[in-house]
């Protein structure tokens, strides 16, 4: 494999995500005292930092590899839906098809860190489905895309915010087969078996046993061949790409299966390394139709994001740097 030419390639590839995005608000501080008031630390804000969070940070992932990149939600007509925007927009990400909505509000996250440790999270957010009117509104913003600017690749990332209804879903994934367009999903519990006969289906290892009720532990070739089995009766789907945590990566296909164990890491934060995987994922196949190389390389992207505190972007010199080392 020639990766200096793949990742040149990635600037030719169009990729839309949808999804739940999400603000996230770091507050850093220190902690050098109990309160008086209550048995909980005081933290001495020092600096506030804004990230883009959700389906946002699989988009902030594929633009930084170099692909074209559009976000399509639901956004709250708010202030924080107008720093999220800015951050779109700072990062190159096409933001014109969102929808502000004063029915919704925009999420945000918000976290309270010291000495690299989580204090608190704070969460504002909505969770309830889109009401049929903005399942409408969205649906057409995402079919005037396609008219305008048809995509290689539709990414479809749930954070069970409400954004990604069963409506929506479906008929998203309708437009794609007629537009011949790859699909690629990262699911959460409530849709899980609403995303029928798409290209990709990335849920992690917690994720497929809560969905298809498995209390085993068992991690092998023989169980997850199984599990995929489970899962493609009920999906139609053609790939499966699901991750194991510190154990690695398992993909199937009609033709293949693997189970690619991970490298060895100095894990500071697992967050956002999902949206990291998928992203990666979406955009290697996209590209190649390999999933053999699409799974090595969304382990290795998954990996470096976790020895970041935070959600971050995959680094395009460091990912392509270390695709050299280890897959010769």
């Amino acid at each position: 494999m020639n990766f200096e030419q793949l990742f040149s390639s990635f600037a030719n590839i169009k990729v839309a995500v949808v999804g739940d995005v999400m603000l996230d608000t770091y507050m850093w501080g220190n902690v050098d005292r109990i309160s008086p008031e209550a048995p909980v630390p005081i933290v001495a804000l020092k600096n506030k930092e804004y990230r883009i969070g959700g389906a946002g940070n699989v988009a902030l992932n594929t633009v930084s590899l170099g692909a074209s990149t559009t976000i399509l939600s639901v956004i709250g007509n708010d202030e924080d839906g107008k720093q999220l925007k800015t951050l779109f927009e700072q990062n190159n990400i096409n933001c014109s098809y969102l929808i502000e909505s004063t029915d919704r509000i925009t999420t945000n996250k918000i976290r309270v860190i010291s000495r690299s440790q989580q204090m608190m999270r704070l969460d504002a957010e909505l969770t309830n489905d889109l009401h049929e009117s903005l399942e409408d509104a969205l649906i057409e913003k995402v079919k005037t895309y396609f008219s305008q600017s048809k995509p290689d690749v539709l990414v479809l990332e749930d954070y069970n915010k409400g954004v990604l209804t069963e409506r929506v879903i479906k008929e998203l994934i309708a437009l794609c087969k007629q537009h011949d367009v790859v699909t690629a999903v990262d699911p959460k519990r409530k849709n899980f078996f609403s995303f029928k006969g798409v290209d990709i289906f990335k849920p992690n290892l917690k994720e497929v046993k809560e969905g298809l009720n498995l209390l085993s532990d068992e991690v092998s070739d023989a169980s997850l061949q199984n599990i995929h089995a489970a899962l493609n009766k009920q999906l139609q789907h053609h790939i499966s790409l699901i991750t194991l945590s510190e154990k690695g990566i398992f993909y199937q296909s009609p033709n293949q299966h693997k189970i690619i164990p991970t490298h060895v890491r100095s894990i500071a934060d697992v967050s956002g390394a999902g949206d990291t995987v998928i992203a990666v994922a979406s955009l290697v196949y996209a590209a190649t139709k390999d999933i053999d190389l699409v799974a090595e390389m969304a382990n290795i992207a998954g990996g470096i994001v976790c020895e970041e505190v935070g959600t971050a972007a995959i680094d395009k010199g460091k990912l392509l740097e270390e695709c050299l080392l280890l897959l010769k």
